[in-house]
């Protein structure tokens, strides 16, 4: 009994001390490891900020593609996916310059009208202009570990470029840039620089809900705001609230990867042979930044954050430098809880999605149709846990 008794004393001691360092693995939704306690304060309070629903009265319009940031990011978890499709416009002028008809509501337009701005113009959506070039459905993309991706360096992504394919691996990826020439990170064509900038535009662009970054809506379709339509007083939220709500979006830690068993490990070696990770990097690492948490952090996003040329089958609209076929790398981090796939959501499946692949991925997308079905199942057992 004494030796059994001493057994269970250390089993307990080595549970304690183990299990101190081996947390429990991240849910989706869960924050960033590292946090300190008024860091996880501000993610909590920022859940709620993005849970908020607006109404006419509390602001939301006179257009809008959603009432609350919740209802577009919500699957499995608020900050997740959603089934969402936005419609976007531009126009790629005879010169080359793209204009992203900002003049007429675009490039983003908004698909539901408040009852005021219905009666009013008798509309249920924004309309969209007979001279724009090209049309463009969007899907909506979770935001998990966007934090992350904000605190990679701008060096660690143009390090990456090759607008020219130098080395001649049929690779040209190349950044794009903001109107004031800094670099983009984020949006499916890698227009908006910053986290801060993509919150307070999608207050704007998604809920009609004008803040301090953004305290104005111009026009409907290019047209003066019906007086009577919208009685809030601008800014429709506050820098607390705006702040709130970017600090729940940094601080949200990516979805952590399946278990790899001996088939998915085959697979991770079959991506990077036939050249999926030329554009879907592995990893990337952070800089320095004030939030330990994201300090100096590999982040296993399976992107470049750069645009490369998806084919004239998959082009839509130009937004910025990029050209109607150019697309970001889509993250590939959560991978095993999407349900559709690309940046309009067309493919239904992972290996739909490859298939779907064509321009800079046309010899990759070769390579994945010429291999064995064992080979072929070791690569998606991969990429479905990713």
């Amino acid at each position: 009994m004494k030796t059994a008794g001493r057994w269970l004393i250390v089993v307990a001691l080595l549970s304690a001390l183990y299990g101190a360092s081996c947390p429990p693995p991240l849910k989706p939704g869960d924050p960033l490891r590292g946090l300190s306690a008024a860091e996880l304060q501000r993610f909590e309070r920022g859940r709620a900020a993005f849970a908020r629903v607006f109404t006419p009265e509390t602001g939301l319009g006179p257009l809008f593609n959603a009432d609350g940031c919740a209802e577009c990011h919500e699957d499995p978890v608020v900050g997740g996916t959603g089934d969402e499709v936005e419609v976007h416009r531009a126009l790629l002028r005879p010169d080359g310059f793209c204009d992203p008809l900002a003049d007429r509501g675009g490039p983003v337009f908004q698909q539901h009208a408040t009852p005021a701005l219905q009666a009013a113009l008798g509309i249920d959506h924004e309309p969209e202009p007979a001279e724009s070039t090209s049309r463009a459905a969007r899907s909506t993309p979770d935001v998990f570990g966007f934090g992350l991706l904000d605190a990679v360096p701008d060096s660690e992504i143009l390090g990456y470029a090759d607008p020219d394919d130098r080395d001649g691996d049929g690779i040209s990826g190349r950044p794009n840039y903001s109107l004031d020439g800094r670099l983009g990170r984020f949006g499916r064509k890698a227009s908006v620089p910053t986290l801060k900038e993509f919150v307070e535009g999608a207050y704007v662009i998604e809920q009609g809900i004008t803040n301090p970054a953004v305290p104005t809506e111009e026009s409907i379709g290019g047209k003066p705001i019906p007086a009577g339509v919208d009685t809030v007083p601008e800014p429709e939220i506050g820098q607390e609230e705006l702040d709130l709500n970017e600090d729940f979006m940094r601080f949200l830690a990516p979805p952590q990867p399946l278990r790899l068993g001996g088939q998915g490990k085959r697979g991770r070696a079959i991506f990077e042979k036939i050249g999926c990770a030329s554009c879907h990097l592995p990893s990337l690492t952070t800089g320095d930044s004030p939030v330990r948490a994201l300090r100096y952090q590999r982040v296993y996003a399976y992107t470049d954050l750069l645009l490369h040329d998806m084919g004239p089958e998959r082009a839509d609209i130009c937004l910025g430098q990029a050209l109607p076929s150019e697309f970001r790398t889509e993250p590939l981090m959560g991978a095993h809880l999407m349900k559709t796939f690309l940046h309009d959501g067309e493919a239904k499946s992972i290996e739909e999605a490859v298939e779907l692949h064509g321009g800079e991925a046309a010899a990759a997308k070769a390579r994945f149709d010429g291999l064995s079905k064992p080979e072929r199942a070791a690569l998606l057992k991969f990429l479905n846990s990713l």
